[in-house]
């Protein structure tokens, strides 16, 4: 099979580099063009991340790309037919650039928060809405095009415990308290460029909570005419903790519903969850998804944050709450499933709904 060629737009940092590892050697896309600001544009891609390059060896055939200007968009766009978008600017230019690559016929996947509220854009995790790709048309006609268009991803605080809880609908969910403890690379930083956060909790992440309350509403929200609408509940209350941890999201999570389940209903719910992408058998997609542990300390961020190829969830210590119905703790890879494995899979879903050729 004729692998398609894409590009990554934002490919010299944290996320972007999760992107081309990810990328090498994947069975349907091979990276055709690498492009970041102007200071890097020009340079090769392993000049342009020396010194910042924290996955191992560069793949041989990326390390040669010659950088080019992200904004330079019928450059990049002659050279690839999808991009992936992981850049860190202003979210008005943002929003401007990835619409110009669509102009040009070239679908976009982003990890990037520019778009999230776009009303016919999709926000994807793809075991859970991938029914919002049905916007697409629409999409298309109000940006006049026959090929492009934007799909984004959710913030990676959302994805440890919006899957759990999506397993869980038949039971309706009505109130959510989560407490997030988020890694410091969520920040595109490490402990060598955030010393400070060595034997340090910070309990602030500017935007954090609003984005964990209010984005699996449109999540799970419905289509109506050309646009997403959001769901009416369940409401959330979300606090967000920068914690001393290289990757990893871990989730604590208390839960009523509006028929209350057992326990045992609530094992089995995730358990036996498996959504599109596993249907379709899709190279990224974990199997199982959601993956519950029953020692009583775990999931632990260190030991599980691989699971699944960092695309799983994994869960733990079910049980009853005093205030709530039930509480658990939830953990999610947040710059594999979180971010750069997150939008591969989604472009895998693209590819085999027909929406990516």
């Amino acid at each position: 099979m004729n692998k398609i060629p894409v590009g990554i737009l934002g490919a010299t940092g944290m996320v972007g580099q999760r992107f081309v590892h990810l990328l090498e050697n994947h069975p349907w896309f091979e990276v055709a063009a690498v492009a970041a600001s102007e200071k890097s544009a020009g340079k090769t891609y392993r000049e342009a991340v020396a010194g910042r390059w924290t996955r191992g060896s560069i793949p041989q055939h990326v390390a040669g790309l010659t950088v080019r200007n992200v904004m330079n968009v019928d450059a990049v766009a002659r050279e690839v037919a999808c991009v992936f978008s992981s850049l860190d600017m202003d979210a008005h230019a943002l929003r401007a650039l990835e619409d110009a690559y669509a102009q040009k016929e070239i679908p976009v996947v982003s990890t990037a928060s520019a778009h999230r509220w776009t009303p016919d854009v999709p926000m994807i995790i793809p075991e859970v809405n991938p029914e919002h790709l049905g916007i697409i048309p629409s999409q298309r006609k109000r940006l006049g095009t026959k090929r492009g268009f934007v799909v984004v991803k959710p913030n990676c605080s959302i994805q440890s415990y919006v899957p759990p809880l999506h397993a869980l609908a038949d039971f309706g969910p009505t109130d959510v308290s989560v407490c997030t403890y988020q890694a410091i690379s969520g920040a595109g930083k490490t402990f060598a460029t955030w010393p400070e956060m060595a034997d340090n909790v910070i309990p602030f992440i500017s935007g954090e909570e609003e984005k964990s309350e209010q984005e699996p509403l449109k999540i799970w929200g419905c289509i109506d005419g050309n646009r997403i609408v959001n769901a009416a509940g369940p409401r959330i209350s979300a606090h967000c903790i920068r914690v001393p941890v290289s990757d990893g999201h871990l989730a604590a999570t208390s839960v009523s519903f509006s028929t209350k389940p057992t326990a045992d209903q609530i094992l089995d719910s995730w358990k036996g969850f498996a959504g599109r992408p596993q249907e379709l058998k899709l190279p990224s997609a974990p199997v199982p998804f959601l993956r519950y542990l029953t020692e009583a300390h775990h999931p632990q961020t260190r030991l599980h944050r691989d699971e699944g190829n960092g695309m799983a969830i994994t869960i733990g210590r079910l049980r009853e709450d005093n205030l709530f119905h039930y509480k658990f703790a939830a953990l999610s890879h947040n710059t594999l499933r979180g971010a750069a494995g997150g939008a591969v899979l989604t472009a895998e879903l693209l590819k085999a709904e027909g929406y990516l050729d």
